[in-house]
């Protein structure tokens, strides 16, 4: 992990600043400090191993901050928001509104008025919302731009989460899509195609090439019952990053060799000018992440260290281990001022008044001090908006893009 972000003298750099000096640049600590040069670089490792006619979306659920949604408009062809408030953000970036695509189950009915009003694709996910956005559309005079987001009968194997298969809140069952496009032919929603997400956090380049090939085939049969042919595939992603110690990264290299016989294959010969995308969010900017925790005590109780840092859990759920995790294991995490081996076991524990406040469970690190900074790395997605930060009313931390 440190060889992502440069040391400098044994201290961790992001962005080329050591963390000690970005750190009193921040002005307090806990901090998330995001990484653009890594950005920039993921995106471009995609473009070179992907075929050059499947786009890129940014699926901003996996971090919103409005800088970091900035950058990723700038190196990224399009977004995908999953709320109003997100809507507004990507819409302040000053993209094109038809490169913007709203999908998750439960859109009110004022998200859906906000979607049809600026022009973005939203992604249905029942037939309720399908008649709810040809009432937005009705009462802001624009033809709603729509694509049916399937929940396919298949199963993906070795997913963090699985988001397809079986019974689901995400989109439409697959059997019931022919019934759903019969009853939108003769309304004004321009149905364009649709959106299969059947799992995330992937790291089996086999498994999501086997997905892919399912979903394309999945969406060429549906594509049979549009006047037309599917002007809008998203593949959806699930491009998983390691978390964990012995967990090896994806083969970038055999998903973009998969993908490229399939679009050859299968899909281009019957949808020849479809808009294909890859919808990835934690692959693009969750290894470019770091959560920075100052120590403000230290203890040993019965044998055990512990060093007390001034965040936790509140801020980065998802380190402690209770963000769907079933069996705790620690994320990877550093003393930014000193990365030498180390030997001493510690316990690094937050700040709250529960046991489930834990970002290291016995890990080796050097002997720390009172005052000296913890890095969480891998902290780039699923972060902040992704924790309680209400929960025992400490102070939400800074996010900086550097």
């Amino acid at each position: 992990m440190v060889d992502r972000f440069g040391a400098t003298d044994g201290t961790l750099t992001v962005g080329g600043i050591p963390v000690d000096r970005l750190a009193a640049r921040v002005g307090s600590t806990p901090f998330f400090a995001y990484d653009r040069a890594q950005i920039t670089q993921r995106v471009a490792e995609l473009r070179a191993a992907l075929p050059s006619d499947v786009e890129l979306s940014y699926a901003m659920k996996a971090n919103p901050m409005p800088a970091l949604v900035q950058h990723a408009r700038t190196v990224l062809d399009c977004l995908d928001v999953a709320s109003g408030g997100e809507l507004r953000v990507a819409l302040d970036t000053g993209i094109d509104p038809g490169d913007i695509s709203f999908a998750g189950p439960g859109k009110t009915v004022d998200e859906l008025t906000q979607a049809v009003a600026a022009g973005v694709l939203i992604e249905l996910e029942s037939e309720l919302e399908a008649r709810r956005a040809l009432d937005a559309g009705d009462r802001v005079g624009v033809r709603p731009r729509v694509a049916v987001r399937v929940n396919p009968s298949f199963e993906v194997k070795g997913s963090g989460m699985r988001m397809g298969g079986g019974p689901q809140q995400f989109g439409v069952d697959e059997e019931d899509v022919p019934a759903l496009l019969a009853q939108l032919r003769d309304t004004d929603l321009d149905v364009e195609g649709f959106h299969v997400f059947s799992g995330s956090q992937n790291l089996r380049a086999e498994i999501l090439t086997t997905a892919q090939e399912l979903t394309v085939d999945l969406v060429l049969r549906l594509s049979e019952h549009l006047d037309q042919p599917a002007r809008y595939v998203n593949l959806g992603g699930g491009f998983g990053i390691p978390y964990y110690a012995k967990e090896a990264p994806l083969d970038l290299a055999q998903v973009g060799d998969g993908l490229r016989r399939i679009m050859a294959e299968r899909l281009r010969p019957q949808l020849p000018d479809a808009r294909v995308l890859l919808e990835l969010g934690r692959y693009i900017v969750g290894e470019a992440g770091v959560y920075v925790t100052r120590v403000v005590d230290s203890k040993v109780s019965r044998g055990q260290r512990f060093l007390i840092v001034d965040g936790g859990m509140h801020h980065q759920l998802a380190a402690s281990g209770n963000f769907g995790q079933v069996i705790r294991r620690n994320y990877p995490l550093v003393i930014g001022t000193d990365l030498s081996a180390g030997d001493v076991e510690t316990n690094v524990v937050g700040c709250l008044c529960t046991p489930l406040d834990l970002l290291g469970d016995r890990v080796p690190l050097p002997d720390a001090e009172v005052g000296d900074l913890v890095v969480v790395f891998q902290a780039g997605a699923y972060g902040l908006t992704a924790s309680p930060t209400a929960f025992l009313s400490h102070p939400t931390p800074v996010e900086v893009l550097v």
